[in-house]
């Protein structure tokens, strides 16, 4: 059968699913209809030629050269299409962005056609995707003066591919549509039980909140249709949760505009909104769309007549409406004053939502082409020898005389790229910096391949230090679906330059260590910027932000990120740890204590947590810098003392050694240069040259948290709080309880001990709790089934080393196999313990989880509807946060112990422990 019929096949398939013919990206399959059109009488032709014209994905796909290479022959006179004439070739071109059509309009402008050549040129005067084998084509050529290509460079200097796109409207109408009440987390635009079909656009976009909320989504654009939907997280923050490009891009399928008639299912400018604004992670992806994000207030606290904030009866801060968004309200977004209209009254000031930079990104359709123009213009300047002319917003510069810097400004400063040399920045200031880190991971990572073949990308910026994909959230299960799109996905970042999980070859052995624990290696210096696909890159060496997969393929393609230098909010402690308590009590009492002190106000969202903790090795310390994508900051920074950094980096070094003599390390020797820069970084701080990174005394924060150890008496639990009467408080992670509030009879149907959460300590929890047990009963009976997956298999190997892993293999009743994956999601769970294979498994919820209904006790870190466990009829599904000891005990018993119960068990257990610099 050829791959066409094969191709008809799957579009009969489809039909069945409501769902149109799939693009294609396959050179083979196009090569086939490429001889389909050009065979007049050929049955298939009409549809073959709508299929080349209308169905291919453009960039550096292996389609795309096929069909560049075809339309140069069709501008050359060489093959001749009815429905294509050679002006026809050239605008299919014109949407191809980069990779082959830019080769092949370079072919054509600087050959010896002249006509053809000034065809060539006004199209390539409207791209920006072009790389280093590309400039210096045209560099090469105005140096020998090619007029052309002089020509090509004068519009670039005058960055003509941007002034000459049309205007920003001055109003955008939109109709609103609210999607839910309270925070909306990107599972519900991008549920993760459908992560597999991510990089199927139009197939997953059948998934966005509910197929009821579709319709009426298309019901308000057919009420509507000059007017844009603006999907609405009322009373809550749109976006909360995981990094997930596939959530906007979802938002933008449903509510958005088509990007290029010539490219189906891309499209850009979705309205996003929340009465508390935008997610950071969520927000940067808005603007790689083109996107606009507005934050409403239009609910806030209320407030006595002496001002002071009034709370219900259950000390819950009381709101009160500024105005209605209800769903079908007509609003008005004037770009000129900036301002969000409802008819001819003023609602609020949007203009943090239409900067000068986010306005750019507006017109030119996304962010990459503004990063891309920038550097394309100041190619095509330094060619000419000219200045480049001001087009371009100028990036703000903050500076303030006298005031110390924080650590985020420090590092940033340090890896500013095309600032004011010898100006020091400061929060607010618009800077480009250089990223050392890049992590993708699996579920997102087949849409970072189709954003760096987009962005017509071939391979890593030299300048990035080490990157690494992942395949950790499909570890569970290596079922179908798993099979077809994981292997793919390594061998192109393996291609790329990237350090992979799985080796393509199959020469080592397959890795599926937790993402974050490998970039946390990885980093071998403090002062060093992350870039990773997950919203839990939080990294306690260095500042880490999780990004959406379009990011992280600019960072691996350019080596850079662009972003405003974050405000910061300093947290430090007090007091002394209960003996009883765990560090993972201290992280919940953070959040609860910082909402008590600010009067319910979350001070850490959207800023850096610099945390002072540099007492823990990173290891420990990464339970803090992870749980702040749940206090919702943009990213934390943990300021470690210098033996602790020494430490650490020691660690760091004898497990990226693991890697590379399991075969893991590439031609350009990354990971032992990795190991290199931590010897170096080391001997630096050994030696006093440069000590572990501080904040200046003086630096200034938004605000400063001091967190007091004494007043923590019981383990700290995150309730999903799943029958609040007011919605908007369900799922938030802000509803933190001590254990005593459940009575010691609260049922639980799983505990899951897992996730990036987790270190190797927690497993010795696990192992030492059993011996209390074993040795205060003469056995372990499990009341609720314990599953229990080690983050990576260097903690298996070690606590195989240290007489751990025995005991847990004791009293498991089910370990898992390298050599025999489960091809199959577990769905029943019988009254045992499972050691599942290293990776997310219950966290991600995208391949397993518990049975719906079940209330489960976790160490994991989301605890949003559906994520771990489902709703069943009559029974909402809850997942509980809680420390190692409370998991394990709760699965024991079979409920949540009482704090009696608790004490008892961990009593001469090693609980993981902090004390604050000031204490030792």
């Amino acid at each position: 059968m050829s791959l066409y019929q094969e191709y008809l096949n799957e579009i009969e398939e489809r039909k069945g699913q409501g769902l149109h013919p799939k693009p294609i990206d396959g050179a083979e399959l196009l090569s086939e209809i490429i001889n389909q059109i050009k065979d007049v009488n050929n049955e298939y032709r009409e549809d073959s030629v709508k299929f080349f014209i209308y169905n291919t994905l453009p960039g550096t796909t292996s389609a795309a050269g096929v069909k560049a290479k075809f339309l140069k022959e069709i501008i050359l006179g060489e093959a001749t299409v009815a429905e294509i004439t050679p002006t026809f070739a050239f605008e299919l071109l014109s949407h191809m962005k980069g990779g082959p059509s830019i080769e092949v309009l370079l072919d054509l402008a600087l050959g010896n056609d002249e006509a053809i050549a000034k065809q060539a040129a006004e199209v390539l005067k409207t791209q920006v995707f072009l790389y280093d084998a590309d400039t210096a084509r045209l560099g090469d050529a105005f140096n020998a003066g090619n007029t052309i290509a002089k020509d090509i460079l004068e519009s670039y200097a005058k960055a003509e591919f941007f002034t000459e796109l049309p205007a920003v409207a001055e109003e955008i109408k939109v109709v609103t549509y609210i999607a839910a009440e309270g925070d909306i987390s990107t599972d519900l635009l991008s549920p993760g039980n459908q992560a597999h079909s991510r990089s199927d656009r139009e197939l997953h976009g059948q998934c966005m909140i509910t197929p009821a909320a579709q319709a009426e989504i298309k019901a308000l654009q057919a009420q509507h249709p000059d007017a844009s939907v603006m999907l609405i997280a009322e009373k809550g923050t749109m976006g909360v949760g995981s990094s997930r490009m596939s959530g906007v891009n979802n938002v933008a399928l449903w509510t958005g505009k088509q990007a290029s008639p010539y490219v189906p299912f891309v499209n850009i400018a979705p309205i996003v909104a929340g009465t508390n604004g935008i997610s950071p992670i969520f927000l940067t992806t808005v603007d790689v769309t083109g996107g606009i994000g507005i934050d409403l207030q239009n609910w806030v606290k209320k407030v006595d007549e002496n001002g002071n904030v009034i709370r219900d009866v259950n000390g819950d801060v009381v709101l009160e409406q500024v105005y209605s968004v209800a769903t079908g309200t007509v609003l008005t977004i004037n770009t000129k004053t900036k301002k969000l209209y409802n008819g001819d009254q003023e609602l609020i000031d949007i203009s943090r939502s239409l900067t000068p930079q986010k306005m750019e990104f507006i017109k030119a359709g996304g962010s990459y082409a503004i990063v891309f123009g920038k550097k394309i213009q100041t190619f095509a300047a330094q060619t000419l020898g000219i200045e480049a002319p001001t087009v371009f917003a100028p990036s703000k510069e903050i500076s303030n005389d006298g005031q110390g810097l924080t650590a985020v400004e420090k590092i940033f400063n340090n890896n500013a790229v095309g600032s004011t040399p010898g100006k020091v920045l400061y929060a607010g200031s618009d800077v480009r910096v250089k990223v050392n880190i890049v992590g993708s991971q699996d579920t997102t990572g087949l849409m970072t391949a189709q954003e760096l073949e987009a962005m017509a990308a071939t391979v890593i910026a030299p300048t990035v230090d080490g990157a690494y994909q992942s395949g950790c959230h499909t570890a569970s299960v290596w079922d179908k679906k798993a099979q077809a799109n994981i292997p793919k996905l390594m061998k192109f970042m393996n291609d790329f330059g990237v350090i992979t999980a799985r080796d393509p070859k199959g020469v080592y052995h397959s890795m599926t260590d937790v993402i974050h624990k490998v970039l946390n290696d990885i980093t071998v210096d403090e002062w060093a910027i992350i870039i990773g696909g997950d919203s839990h890159t939080r990294m306690s060496k260095g500042v880490a932000f999780g990004a959406d997969s379009g990011t992280v393929a600019l960072a691996l393609a350019t080596g850079e990120a662009s972003m405003p230098i974050p405000e910061s909010v300093k947290v430090t402690f007090k007091g002394e740890m209960k003996p009883h308590m765990d560090f993972r009590d201290v992280v919940h009492a953070t959040q609860l204590q910082m909402l008590q002190q600010f009067d319910g106000e979350n001070v850490f969202q959207g800023r850096i947590i610099e945390v002072h903790i540099g007492t823990l090795l990173a290891d420990q310390a990464f339970t803090f810098t992870d749980w702040t994508a749940e206090m919702k900051a943009k990213a934390s920074i943990c300021i470690s003392q210098d033996e602790t950094l020494i430490e650490s980096l020691e660690i760091a070094k004898s497990r990226i050694q693991i890697m590379i003599e399991k075969g893991m390390d590439n031609k350009n020797q990354v990971l032992q240069g990795l190991i290199n820069k931590a010897n170096k970084r080391i001997e630096e701080i050994k030696s006093g040259a440069k000590p572990a990174l501080t904040p200046d005394v003086n630096a200034k924060y938004y605000a400063e948290v001091v967190i007091d150890l004494d007043i923590i008496e019981e383990p700290m639990i995150a309730d999903p709080d799943v029958n609040n009467a007011d919605v908007s408080k369900r799922y938030t992670h802000d509803t933190i309880r001590d254990l005593t509030y459940y009575g010691g009879d609260k049922h639980v149907d799983l505990g899951f001990v897992g996730s990036c959460m987790v270190h190797k300590d927690d497993l010795k929890i696990v192992s030492q709790m059993l011996r209390n047990v074993e040795k205060a009963n003469g056995k372990v009976e499990f009341k609720a089934p314990l599953v229990v997956a080690a983050p990576t298999y260097n903690i298996i190997d070690e606590l195989k080393a240290e007489g751990d892993w025995e005991m847990l293999q004791k009293y498991s009743g089910f370990e898992f196999s390298d050599l025999l994956p489960k091809s199959t999601a577990r769905t029943e769970y019988e009254n045992i313990m499972y050691l599942e294979r290293p990776g997310c498994n219950l966290c991600m919820g995208n391949q397993e989880k518990a049975a719906k209904g079940d209330t489960v006790m976790a160490t994991s870190t989301r605890l949003f509807q559906g994520r771990v466990v489902e709703d069943r009829d009559g029974k909402k599904g809850e997942s509980l946060l809680a420390s190692t000891p409370v998991v394990v005990l709760s699965a024991i018993l079979g409920r949540i112990p009482s704090i009696e119960e608790y004490k008892t068990a961990v009593e001469g257990i090693n609980l993981t422990k902090f004390k604050p610099i000031s204490m030792n």
